[in-house]
């Protein structure tokens, strides 16, 4: 069996670590916020080169209180991209704007720059590109194309850790930059959690005042706010596992230079790097117009696997009165139909990679649609 994700085997590196750090905090009584959050919130902000950083209890409420210090509310558009996990496009209704969106690179399946400022209106507060699988939206033209318009940048870095975009970590570039820290994330914490960096004093402010009922000091309520605190055992626990990232980081990029070297020339079709970024590899998701069988045979011989993601927001019930159909948004929904995700965790060993893209190639290989002439017909359908 190769697992999609093995929490455990991480725990098992870092055990002694991490109960000493949750038995800090039992003794310190600090359970809500508190000193252990309060370090995090500076270690992190340093890690990605930033003055602020303002923990909260998960990547949806970053999301949503650094649209609220934005300025944004009802009656604003913000524009994002359709292929992304819900909570991005969730945390817009939150504020009471609208989504509205820009189709993505059909390579990095990051926000395409080139088609945002067509849709920037005089109603347009914010943009949200996000740093999908860990690689980095081209950042410099969207920041160019947003400020000249007056709009801020929101960087969804859920998924991006440490990333960088010529030479800069993500998160640091637009006016906020928010992050997750769910289990599976490559920093993640041992349950929710989320952090908004900022350089900007009064944004802080303005954030640690709408995580805490909006809140300048106990009972005084000057903003309304929200119940967005981080736990402090979060705090200990991210504290710990920071000092660990670049290594995980290095795992990870070493994994997925297994899987590009392996599969270079299979069928499949492999994530593409842009040049000057420096992507973590939260997943590695190839891409295959034979999806599901090649899923079902990788489950077949034990290999986990993940999709990220089966739908492109616009095409979610949820989200029908948007008034969006098949055809509005080509490349996300063309993705949607064609990634697959492969096992990829730091604690994987060399091996599970060799054993998984021979799985790949064989079933691939096994299609009369991944035939030589298939190939070559996939292969001038993705060049376009």
């Amino acid at each position: 069996m190769i697992p999609f994700l093995d929490l455990h085997a991480q725990y098992r590196t870092i055990r002694g670590e991490i109960d000493e750090a949750i038995h800090r905090v039992l003794e310190s009584t600090e359970f809500i916020l508190g000193s252990e959050v309060q370090a995090f919130e500076h270690e992190f902000a340093a890690y990605c080169g930033t003055r602020h950083g303002v923990a909260v209890n998960s990547g949806t409420s970053a999301l949503h209180l650094a649209l609220l210090a934005a300025g944004v509310g009802p009656g604003d558009e913000v524009i994002t991209v359709p292929f992304t996990f819900v909570a991005t496009v969730a945390a817009i209704g939150y504020t009471g704007a609208t989504p509205r969106f820009v189709d993505v690179d059909p390579r990095t399946l990051t926000m395409d720059p080139g088609r945002l400022e067509r849709a920037i209106t005089a109603r347009t507060k914010a943009v949200i590109p996000v740093h999908l699988y860990g690689h980095p939206a081209d950042l410099d033209p969207i920041v160019e194309v947003a400020h000249a318009r007056g709009v801020s940048v929101v960087e969804d870095a859920a998924q991006a850790h440490g990333a960088r975009y010529r030479g800069r970590r993500v998160g640091s570039v637009g006016e906020f930059g928010c992050f997750s820290f769910y289990p599976g994330k490559n920093l993640g914490a041992y349950g929710e959690g989320g952090l908004v960096l900022t350089d900007d004093d009064e944004h802080a402010r303005t954030l640690r005042m709408l995580r805490d009922w909006g809140a300048e000091q106990k009972y005084r309520h000057v903003l309304r706010g929200f119940n967005y605190r981080m736990d402090g055992i979060q705090g200990a626990i991210l504290r710990v596992k920071l000092r660990r990232l670049d290594e995980w980081t290095q795992a990870r990029r070493a994994l997925a230079a297994c899987y590009e070297r392996r599969l270079a020339d299979s069928p499949a079709r492999l994530p593409e790097n842009a040049p000057d970024c420096e992507p973590v590899h939260h997943v590695y998701a190839i891409r295959t117009g034979q999806r599901d069988d090649l899923r079902a045979a990788l489950t077949a011989r034990g290999i986990g696997t993940g999709i990220h993601y089966p739908s492109p927001v616009h095409l979610l019930p949820a989200y029908a009165d948007l008034g969006l159909a098949r055809g509005a948004f080509p490349n996300a929904e063309a993705a949607a139909d064609e990634v697959l995700s492969l096992p990829l965790y730091p604690e994987m060993p060399a091996s599970a990679c060799d054993e998984v893209a021979d799985a790949v190639r064989s079933a691939l290989d096994a299609s009369p649609v991944t035939s030589a002439a298939g190939r070559a017909r996939a292969a001038d359908a993705w060049a376009k």
